[in-house]
């Protein structure tokens, strides 16, 4: 007997099954990867037959997360499927083909480190002749260089599966493994670097995949589908505190090895995000599976405290330092682009690849003035005033482009306070943006009044309406919901629960001056109207468990692209994961699901459009602003390419980053 994750439907055994259509998407932050067979594992022939002897004790107690399933081999399975092939590709030959369509760039390398950004055309001539690929890599490239690289806050756990930052994420994406990547333009492709070939059914319910059969883990040991297989177990091992990976991984119903190279999902249902839900993170079985048992937070026990100070990886890279709040030293793994004395992938452009930890935007914009990093995001107020000087272009030039990201204040929704949505309009009423962009942000950043960006293909059509300030209706409001100043005081109250209470609250922010600034701008506003609000700075990674643990009334906060809109679930359906502010709409739960069962794009873009208006009227967050790229790069890098993700093209990590051989300029 197998075990699969439940379903709300039933699913026959493939003889005699029903078949329906399905077309997949992908995730871009976590990748897949897989492990080679331990010797206590049965054969390929026992797992499409029988119970698998090397299941562990964690699998034994997935009993409340999976139900019984019974895999056809793959004989039976290649006889009643039609196989379409997807493509699999190089991302590194696709940046070249696009670049090739270019043509030679306007200026000369010389002329665009010479060049200090001060217009759109200024910006253009940089991007175009800095982020570009080498012409000749044997003889451009200085392929012992290291980067030194920005990280915002501390990297909590180097456990693909714990990945919960931009800053875990930045690591995790050159350490693993994945079966998946993107374009720039968002779109899907195998990893030709880990992936042989990469078929989904014409029905939609399966995807196979057939593994490279030179991966291995930077311990030695082979990679194969069983670590895929393994993790799946892990994660929906409700034990497993995991719940933010498990999101979407359970839409899977059961992943069948059929040998170490090749492997199928199989899927609860056709969904346009089926390939989302396959991309999960990925953890070597034979450093777990003996382990989890013991320790289910995959961090206490001293078997995984020393594979978390020490990581085996799957990726490019191998973690050979950490120090805890200051650094984390990467190096190219040698057995990744070398196999029997043969280069068989790309050899990455940096031997090293160094993280420094700093969470202040002043002490960043001042190492990366010294040289002591090499990259940053830069706020408003440091593109517009602070790199504009010799001190900075000295070594450094910096560059703008257009990312997906949002920032919002959202307020509890099952806190007495904020449980009415005409108490969060007048919050969005009291709020004045224009004062915000232009004096916070230097008029640098674009309005935010919807969770998907205007140039989205999912953004709501027509555009929905700006919200000014606008302190009268946000009374007239607050007055409809109760509140009002009974007393004279000049503080609103209302009675909750039987007795009388003044409307004051807290929110929590990051220490991030600017998100400080907009917390206080908050609590201006609200003053003016008899709400007394209290902006609290906490330390990043409290803020984050704070938030998980819904252990606030407001807070700031912001969120990146996803490369589909589906991944808004995990943000806004009713209990999940990442809803923080436990917002709940049966219409908005009923829409995502529609969403993940419509094929045709334009259907799709009308479902997420109609999700966004909701959201809108209920108010949960109140956004704010949208983000643009702003960075500052050392003169001696190439290869910065923006996508609505960020600098670095359509992957993660350091991208298509490269130093020459022959340094221009200091």
């Amino acid at each position: 007997m197998r075990i699969a994750a439940k379903s709300s439907e039933g699913y026959g055994k493939l003889r005699g099954a029903s078949v329906l259509v399905s077309l997949g998407l992908v995730v871009l932050l976590l990748m897949v990867g897989c492990q080679e067979a331990t010797t206590t594992e049965v054969t390929a022939a026992d797992t499409a037959t029988g119970e698998n002897q090397a299941d562990s004790a964690a699998s034994e107690e997935l009993a409340s997360l999976i139900e019984p399933f019974d895999p056809p081999t793959l004989e039976e399975l290649d006889a009643q499927v039609t196989w379409i092939d997807q493509p699999v590709l190089d991302a590194m030959v696709l940046l070249r083909e696009d670049q090739a369509k270019k043509g030679p760039p306007v200026k000369s390398v010389e002329e665009a480190l010479a060049l200090r950004n001060e217009s759109e055309d200024t910006n253009a001539a940089i991007l175009d002749a800095l982020g570009r690929l080498p012409a000749d890599e044997e003889k451009d490239v200085e392929w012992e260089a290291q980067i030194v690289r920005h990280i915002g806050g501390d990297v909590k756990s180097t456990n693909p599966l714990m990945g919960s930052s931009t800053s875990e994420f930045e690591v995790i994406g050159l350490t693993s493994a994945g079966l998946i990547s993107l374009d720039w333009n968002m779109r899907p492709f195998g990893a030709s670097e880990f992936v042989a070939s990469w078929q989904t059914s014409e029905d939609g319910l399966y995807d196979k995949f057939v593994l490279r059969d030179d991966l291995v883990w930077s311990d030695g040991q082979p990679l194969t589908a069983e670590d895929i297989v393994f993790s799946f177990k892990t994660i929906m091992n409700p034990a497993i505190p995991v719940p933010a990976v498990r999101q979407g991984t359970d839409k899977i119903r059961w992943i069948e090895s059929y040998d170490e190279r090749t492997l199928v999902f199989f899927h609860q249902q056709p969904s346009a995000t089926n390939v989302w839900n396959i991309s999960f993170p990925i953890i070597p079985r034979h450093i777990y599976e003996d382990s989890i048992a013991e320790d289910h937070t995959l961090q206490t026990s001293p078997h995984h405290v020393k594979y978390e100070e020490n990581p085996i990886s799957g990726g490019t890279y191998k973690i050979v330092k950490r120090v805890r709040g200051q650094e984390i030293v990467l190096e190219a793994r040698e057995d990744y682009y070398m196999h029997g004395g043969q280069q068989v992938r790309d050899r990455p452009y940096f031997k090293r690849v160094i993280f420094k930890n700093i969470s202040d935007p002043n002490t960043t914009l001042l190492a990366l003035k010294k040289g002591d990093i090499e990259e940053c995001g830069l706020s408003a107020e440091q593109w517009q005033g602070q790199t504009a000087s010799d001190s900075f272009y000295q070594r450094n030039t910096k560059v703008t482009g257009l990312q997906w990201v949002y920032f919002y204040f959202c307020w509890n929704c099952r806190n007495p306070f904020f449980d009415d949505s005409r108490v969060r309009w007048a919050m969005s009423y009291a709020f004045d943006y224009e004062e915000m962009l232009q004096v916070i942000f230097q008029g640098l950043y674009t309005p935010c009044n919807s969770i998907f960006h205007p140039t989205a293909w999912m953004a709501p059509d027509p555009p929905l309406p700006p919200i000014h300030q606008d302190l009268d209706k946000s009374v007239e409001l607050l007055e409809q919901a109760g509140w009002t100043d009974s007393d004279g005081d000049g503080i609103l109250d209302k009675e909750i629960n039987g007795r009388r209470v003044p409307f004051e609250f807290s929110i929590i922010t990051s220490q991030r001056p600017n998100s400080i600034k907009c917390c206080a701008m908050l609590k201006e506003s609200l003053d003016r109207i008899g709400i007394i609000c209290h902006v609290r700075p906490i330390e990043f990674t409290v803020l984050q468990q704070k938030s998980r643990d819904h252990e606030f009334q407001a807070m700031m906060g912001g969120w990146g692209a996803g490369a589909d809109p589906d991944m808004n679930e995990n943000i806004f359906g009713t209990d999940a994961d990442r809803n923080y502010g436990l917002y709940s709409n049966a219409r908005v739960d009923e829409l995502f699901e529609e969403g993940k069962l419509a094929l045709d794009r334009e259907r799709r873009a009308e479902i997420y459009g109609e999700i966004a208006k909701i959201i809108y009227e209920d108010q949960p967050y109140t956004c704010l602003f949208f983000r643009n790229g702003f960075y500052g790069f050392n003169k001696q890098l190439r290869g910065y390419r923006f996508s609505p993700r960020g600098p670095y093209g359509f992957s993660p990590g350091s991208g298509a980053l490269w130093k020459p051989a022959l340094v221009e300029g200091p």
